[in-house]
């Protein structure tokens, strides 16, 4: 099982692309959660994003991973577990 967290670090200026590229390869992602700060007066410009992928999806993965960071301002980190 792979687990992949993106932190978008401006949300305003990378959102859009950042949804674009999570919808083209949605049929790799099993699980989606995202998050940002907010109060009452500001919404964080910084989110964060924890995917639970499918297995054996590795190729589409690699793909995924490469126009992600292709964006610019994100930053990818893994976590894989055997089962």
């Amino acid at each position: 099982m792979k687990i992949v967290g993106i932190l978008i670090k401006d949300r305003i200026k990378e959102a859009n692309k950042t949804q674009e590229i999570l919808s083209k390869y949605s049929n790799i992602i099993k699980t989606r959660l995202g998050f940002h700060e907010v109060s009452e007066y500001t919404c964080s410009r910084i989110g964060f994003i924890i995917l639970q992928l499918i297995d054996n999806k590795e190729e589409e993965y690699l793909s995924f991973k490469k126009e992600l960071e292709e964006i610019g301002g994100i930053e990818i980190q893994e976590m894989k577990f055997k089962l």
